[in-house]
């Protein structure tokens, strides 16, 4: 039997104060839909489908990478109205899944034993369920004194004697698409809202003879939803920290598991990788064995090779580490950045869109820009390779061995040849010749009788 999803994503979010539509707010790395459109993946359906209406544009546009149909529900008129826009594509012989764009943590096994049910009861209708301290806000299920579901109630409409019941819907349901589809067409809207609920189709159900069965969450988070900004803030700690624990199960040391974010999709993670406190990773990861990486640390779409150690307070994007490297602290690696093994950058170093041989060191305030550095090369402190002449950008090019003295300046388009000293201090801006000592100094000199100025004083 073939597996059709739809997602509900048609809401305004009017609480999360914001002109970003709520469903593509973020926790972790990708936007609550996202998260609950990677999970219908993972269940390999034959086609899922986004009901969506506030911002239908953005979020179709942000989110176009992802093999979806659309449906836009104009008129918001509840979550059974909704649905109801998708009843024209739904298969009559699939099973549905019904899910929540901005219920964004329902695991994969939880959803699999919603779909379980279905399997092995067919003609059925499962429903999942939690178990709440405080109930408020969540729809009711009813059952009666033999346990079985007689209704789901919301808890607008609830009596006083409904408004006990801690067990609360979730919304997520599975069923037949024959029966969703008859069920839809029933639904009517005379309730306390005025919209057409969802929930309404468990009453024909049981109206119906048909078995309601249910499954019970885990816990409340997977299946809460999001709808103000505490509740989003809620729920990326508890991404996080789901994150951090799979990472440690991984074999991966955290200092402090709760003081590393993880925005990222992992590639890869080696053996014995160890994260400080306030690391932030982002984008696409990939880290190999023995990384080390201290704290305060910012690094998004990297790829970091085995036995690299990044210091204190550094910050890379888009570069490639080759193993045994030592980086910062207080280093920037910007985009284009490729350093090859054992290449150390030490403290307030800056090097963007620059390949660095093996064994080379740039370990102090220097600023490496659109090069190609050897081989053991020694770059001075307080280095500049001056790219940009204010219209374009050009290169420079260090040959293997050399060793560029402290406070110089490379001029590009400019080559420095293998084995070449540049003495601290100089501006080159003419190629350099291989071992060659080559400076650039005005001559030093010292003025005869010439005195620091005093500090005046005032006559009372």
């Amino acid at each position: 039997m073939s597996l059709e999803v739809i997602i509900l994503a048609a809401g305004q979010g009017s609480r999360m104060y914001s002109s970003l539509p709520k469903v593509l707010h973020r926790i972790g790395p990708w936007p609550l839909l996202e998260h609950v459109v990677k999970l219908a993946e993972s269940l390999q359906p034959t086609r899922t489908t986004v009901v969506y209406g506030h911002g239908g544009d953005q979020v179709r546009t942000q989110l176009a990478h992802l093999n979806l149909d659309w449906i836009e529900q104009k008129e918001r008129l509840g979550t059974g109205h909704a649905v109801q826009q998708a009843s024209d594509v739904i298969g009559s012989d699939a099973t549905v899944l019904i899910l929540y764009g901005d219920v964004p943590l329902l695991s994969r096994q939880t959803a699999v034993s919603l779909l379980d049910l279905v399997k092995a009861h067919p003609s059925g209708l499962a429903v999942l369920t939690v178990m709440l301290e405080d109930p408020s806000g969540y729809g009711r299920i009813v059952r009666n004194p033999d346990g079985q579901v007689l209704r789901i109630v919301e808890d607008r409409d609830c009596s006083p004697t409904e408004l006990t019941i801690c067990e609360g819907n979730s919304g997520i349901l599975a069923l037949n698409g024959a029966r969703l589809k008859n069920w839809l067409s029933r639904l009517e809207n005379r309730n306390a809202q005025g919209e057409f609920y969802l929930t309404d189709i468990i009453g024909f159900a049981v109206d119906d003879g048909v078995p309601v069965r249910t499954v019970c969450a885990e816990s409340v988070d997977e299946v809460l939803g999001v709808n103000n900004r505490l509740q989003l803030a809620h729920l990326e700690r508890v991404y996080q920290s789901q994150r951090a624990r799979d990472l440690m199960l991984q074999g991966v040391t955290l200092r402090d598991p709760a003081r590393v974010d993880l925005r990222c999709e992992l590639k890869s993670v080696g053996r014995d990788v160890e994260l400080d406190v306030n690391v932030v990773l982002e984008g696409s990861i990939q880290l190999g064995d023995r990384v080390r990486i201290g704290p305060n640390v910012w690094v998004r779409d990297c790829e970091i090779g085995e036995d690299v150690e990044i210091l204190a307070g550094s910050v890379l994007e888009g570069a490639r580490i080759e193993a045994g490297c030592r980086i910062g602290p207080m280093a920037r690696l910007r985009p284009g950045t490729h350093l090859k093994q054992s290449v150390h950058v030490g403290n307030f170093v800056e090097i963007k869109n620059s390949q660095i041989a093996s064994g080379s060191k740039v370990n102090h305030l220097s600023y490496v820009g659109d090069a190609e550095v050897g081989s053991s090369v020694n770059i001075g402190a307080g280095t500049i390779t001056c790219n940009y002449d204010g219209v374009n950008k050009y290169k420079t090019i260090i040959g293997d061995g050399a060793f560029i003295g402290s406070c110089s300046q490379l001029v590009a388009p400019v080559r420095i040849g293998q084995g070449a000293t540049v003495g601290a201090g100089s501006t080159i801006t003419r190629d350099v010749p291989e071992n060659q000592l080559t400076l650039s100094r005005s001559k030093q000199v010292t003025v005869e009788g010439w005195r620091r100025p005093s500090k005046s004083t005032q006559e009372a």
